[in-house]
């Protein structure tokens, strides 16, 4: 049901406060998520340990690695768990707890063991938090067998698939982007199952994938060229590992042309995922190659200007669909 706007920021708490009142097992771990420490750093936990106690809504040490271990540890133990990690570029310090036993254990005991944890963190260029702060790194765990990846473009989906990715049996890491948090849009409160992309616009002569925070600007880029007689059809990937092949591959068959957006580096990026399985499978159907669309390849920039120039533009989503359909 659609109700009120929402942002980001209530539509996670919210999905958080559903899951912890249908789910006595479930538990939220992190620095700084109780309310005695103002529900985090964004107060995307505010209210719930005074909701749900302060035994179901723990704040932590600033120990990343103590904080997915417990959440392991406490998932082979039956509960679920959502634990926090402030920043992306944070979970490097984890790495091993994520890669090497959370994303490995149910391989590693012959499907006995489930690891049913979902990694919150945020992320985002435009705040200028500098290159520690600010990386989208969502390839490297899409690299990773065993591991879900998520990040959704607005409210409603971060409720909805944040929802999804508690009732997953498996690791889900969950990016929310810091920079659109307080942006309000219409809501509507749906879980989301994992591992389906969303057309958010239909079209014929192109289509765009992206996820994040770029789908906002393909979405203006595509109604401005509507205008010019170029129809653009806009695919939102919302789960990145596994990511949605067949909704992709079928918009692309029907346009003939693609362009993959993302905020993170270009380079060996999710894009070269997408680009290549289209090449593959559309080799003969394709009226353009594949082209992509992302991050300069360098750390995030302290610098505003250079970190405006950093994520990819409107401008530049514009000229290379101009040079797609010439």
């Amino acid at each position: 049901m659609t109700t009120e706007t929402m942002n980001t920021i209530q539509a996670v708490n919210l999905a958080m406060h559903d899951a912890l009142a249908a789910d006595p097992k479930l538990l939220i771990l992190g620095e700084d998520v109780g309310d005695l420490e103002e529900g985090g750093v964004a107060g995307a936990t505010k209210g719930l340990s005074t909701a749900f106690g302060d035994h179901r809504v723990k704040s932590t040490p600033i120990s990343e690695q103590a904080i997915i271990g417990a959440a392991i540890g406490a998932s082979l133990g039956g509960y679920r768990v959502v634990a926090e990690i402030m920043l992306m570029n944070f979970t490097a310090v984890a790495m091993d707890m994520i890669v090497n036993h959370a994303a490995k254990l149910r391989f590693m005991s012959g499907g006995q063991t489930n690891v049913p944890i979902v990694i919150r963190t945020m992320t985002g260029a435009g705040m200028s938090n500098g290159g520690q702060h600010s990386d989208y790194l969502e390839a490297w765990f899409a690299h990773t067998p065993g591991i879900k990846v998520v990040a959704p473009s607005n409210p409603s989906d971060a409720y909805g698939l944040l929802r999804g990715a508690i009732e997953d049996p498996d690791p889900v890491l969950f990016i929310e982007n810091l920079p659109t948090y307080w942006n309000p849009a219409p809501f509507t409160r749906e879980v989301l199952p994992l591992g389906k992309a969303n057309v958010v616009r239909e079209g014929s002569d192109v289509t765009i994938i992206s996820y994040a925070t770029m789908v906002a600007p393909s979405l203006a880029v595509a109604e401005q060229l509507a205008g010019e007689g170029i129809s653009i059809e806009v695919v939102d990937l919302r789960t990145i590992a596994p990511w949605d092949r067949e909704t992709v591959r079928a918009s692309v068959e029907k346009t003939g042309r693609a362009l993959i957006v993302h905020e993170a580096v270009k380079e060996f990026g999710v894009g070269a995922e997408v680009a290549a399985d289209l090449n593959e499978h559309l080799f003969g159907k394709l009226k353009a190659p594949v082209r992509r669309l992302g991050g300069a390849f360098c750390p995030v920039p302290y610098s505003k200007p250079l970190e405006t120039a950093f994520v990819p533009s409107s401008d530049e989503i514009e000229r290379t669909i101009r040079g797609l359909v010439a």
